[in-house]
């Protein structure tokens, strides 16, 4: 790891000046900087990017600018500044991309569920760009798509975690045998075992409900960075990307 790199330097200054302008401007950054559903009253096109620098929590942001220096390091210096921040950007946007997805699943379920039951489509969403719902939902259609619809709608996604995680793909391709160390497993761990697991847990998280890293957290964005991640990894490995095609 060693010294901090000017492409992983110049994001954490970012993150942090975005979580002080958080801490002072608490709802307004929410609702300005955070990644909302689509079709939802405070979407604009700038959070596709913005969310990335956005933490719900001083905890949230410590665990991703540690993740970001300790297995970002390297790769920059690898690859160099420009071809790091395409990747990392890269791997975000794929992260939003992938959430936003399952969210756009989730909200049509919930559609077609209260439309069976007679409820107009055009007055659901009515309702929920006003950031209300109607109780009688939960007794017209199942109750786990509606609350999953309402989620996907009404809960904005935060953090840098998709592009972490693009990261975090990219360093076990590239040292799989690098052994790791966790806080509460104080053993050394490959990084190519540790690494897959990890999604792994991401993945069955997101697609039982059941959280084993505690609520609110965007396991399909982690997923989707992953996923953007190992996608570029194979074609750079593929075409042999060479760093000084994008230094020089």
């Amino acid at each position: 790891m060693g010294k901090i790199t000017d492409g992983i330097k110049h994001l954490l200054v970012i993150n942090g000046l975005f979580f002080i302008g958080t801490a002072l401007y608490s709802d307004q950054f929410y609702q300005l900087f955070s990644l909302w559903y689509p079709q939802n009253a405070n979407f604009s096109a700038w959070q596709i990017v913005s969310h990335m620098f956005m933490h719900g929590g001083l905890m949230h942001l410590v665990f991703n600018m540690y993740a970001l220096w300790a297995f970002g390091s390297p790769l920059e210096r690898m690859w160099g500044t420009k071809k790091f921040l395409f990747f990392y950007f890269s791997a975000g946007l794929g992260a939003a991309l992938i959430h936003t997805g399952v969210n756009y699943y989730y909200v049509s379920q919930g559609l077609e569920a209260l439309a069976a039951a007679g409820v107009p489509e055009a007055d659901v969403l009515s309702l929920l760009r006003e950031g209300k719902y109607n109780e009688s939902w939960m007794q017209l259609a199942p109750r786990g798509d509606i609350e999953n619809m309402l989620s996907a709608f009404m809960t904005p996604a935060v953090g840098a975690s998709g592009a972490i995680y693009g990261i975090l793909v990219a360093f076990g391709m590239l040292f799989p045998n690098s052994e790791l160390f966790l806080i509460f497993l104080p053993v050394p761990i490959k990084a190519k075992y540790f690494i897959p697991v990890l999604i792994g847990l991401d993945l069955f998280s997101g697609v039982t409900g059941y959280s084993i890293f505690g609520n609110g957290i965007a396991h399909f964005a982690h997923v989707g960075g992953a996923l953007f991640g190992f996608l570029m990894m194979w074609y750079w490995k593929r075409n042999q990307f060479k760093k000084n095609r994008w230094d020089s």
